[in-house]
């Protein structure tokens, strides 16, 4: 293993394979590497032929999308097939806070197994000397675990008084809107196999992209960026309620989302600062005025898809980097709330609410926002209990604008809560 790209050049063949019934099947029970929606994806295999940052890493110099370009540049890469997650593919998960002690991360397994439709396939990556690799075998599942969880540093009283603060903030003119969040800690067994939490997301929210990379885990409802050949895509996500408990109740809850002000204000900063910082990078871009109403089994969110062109040959990881962090979970403008946040929040978000996705060869991807998610194998912040056990900490959000009520904001984050903590436990 590596921490920076490595030299002899690595050499990436892709080849077409049978249809695969179950992707998970084939990553590390331990530490899965995974990105999956509604039945597709890649999962990675076997050891790490680069990492590009990560815990113990030096910083890096320059942008990761650079140090990337740079691994691209010298790699052999036979891709016949050309779909989105063939060829020479990283895994990525990066920090929410420039200043958090979370560095970015990036590593390309020796395989990579994906579905796209009904087409399947098989990439090994190697260094250039090295023998060629056997195609990934299916590793039977572990036994059924679950976790225990509880409130973390910032407890239900904590959360009440920061959205308080919050408010404060914004009338004294700081932000307009910030978004704040709170934790919940815990432990799952030593040896767990983790493929069972990321299953269970992926069945329960197909609609999602479930994710595992270095122990965070998640299905994030919110794409922050998609590079197909040149077309990018963006979805907002801002503005939230619960489902309702029947179906007059539920079209209720909707209608009320629709017409409530605080969350369309909420909502327009973030698709405001959205569409600001990819105005540089694209052409042709183009964001409906008003939002559409996204339908999840427990939450209604309101959602504008953005669409438009690279103008200027950036790659995914270079949008990632411009669109990073969204007023969606940090706040408007950016560089107060991400002030307002390390002053309220008493811990370090580490990747929650950060960048989680794919980049290949091309500089094509798929990057979503790290949301109903939990980091296994703890954050900076919270130290393994013992040796028998593995740490978990989650979080989850709500955004912060004057019509804010604490309590409401609250019950949003039980709501965002539910999906991990039911997986988990």
């Amino acid at each position: 293993m590596t921490r920076n790209p490595p030299l002899p050049p690595l050499v990436v063949e892709t080849r077409e394979i049978e249809p695969v019934a179950d992707l998970l099947s084939l990553t590390d029970p331990l530490n899965p590497l995974a990105w999956l929606r509604r039945g597709e994806g890649i999962v990675g295999s076997g050891s790490a032929v680069v990492t590009i940052g990560g815990p113990g890493a030096p910083p890096l110099s320059r942008p990761i999308a650079e140090v990337w370009r740079e691994l691209v540049s010298h790699a052999r890469i036979s891709d016949p097939l050309q779909l989105p997650g063939t060829g020479l593919v990283g895994f990525g998960a990066l920090g929410f806070d420039p200043d958090s002690a979370e560095p970015p991360f990036l590593v390309v397994p020796q395989a990579i197994t994906g579905v796209h439709g009904v087409r399947a396939w098989v990439t090994t990556i190697r260094h250039e000397g090295e023998p060629e690799l056997e195609q990934p075998t299916s590793v039977p599942y572990g036994p059924h675990w679950s976790a225990t969880l509880g409130p973390g540093l910032l407890d239900p009283d904590g959360y009440r008084q920061a959205v308080r603060s919050g408010i404060e903030a914004i009338t004294a003119g700081e932000v307009e809107k910030v978004v704040l969040s709170r934790d919940l800690v815990g432990t799952i067994p030593a040896g767990a196999d983790l493929r069972r939490l990321v299953r269970a997301l992926a069945t329960s929210y197909p609609d999602t992209w479930t994710f595992a990379v270095d122990g965070l885990i998640g299905a994030s409802p919110e794409t922050l960026i998609t590079v197909d050949r040149g077309a990018v895509t963006a979805r907002v996500l801002a503005g939230t309620t619960a489902r309702g408990a029947d179906a007059a109740e539920d079209a209720a809850a909707a209608h009320a989302l629709e017409a409530s002000r605080k969350d369309l204000d909420e909502h327009r900063f973030a698709v405001m600062s959205v569409v600001d910082a990819l105005t540089p990078l694209t052409r042709d871009l183009v964001a409906p005025d008003q939002p559409h109403l996204l339908e999840l089994p427990n939450l209604w969110h309101l959602a504008t898809d953005i669409a438009g062109r690279l103008s200027n040959g950036a790659s995914a990881l270079d949008l990632v980097r411009v669109l990073h962090p969204t007023a969606a979970v940090a706040g408007t403008p950016t560089d107060a709330a991400l002030d307002v946040i390390r002053r309220l929040e008493p811990f370090d978000r580490g990747r929650y609410a950060g960048p989680v996705g794919w980049i290949d060869a091309r500089g094509d991807g798929e990057w979503a926002i790290a949301l109903r998610c939990a980091q296994i194998g703890g954050g900076p912040q919270h130290d393994a209990a013992d040796s028998d056990t593995i740490p978990v900490v989650a979080h989850a959000g709500a955004g912060i604008v004057s019509a804010s009520d604490p309590e409401t904001e609250l019950l949003e984050t039980r709501v965002k809560f539910r999906p991990i903590v039911d997986a988990l436990t």
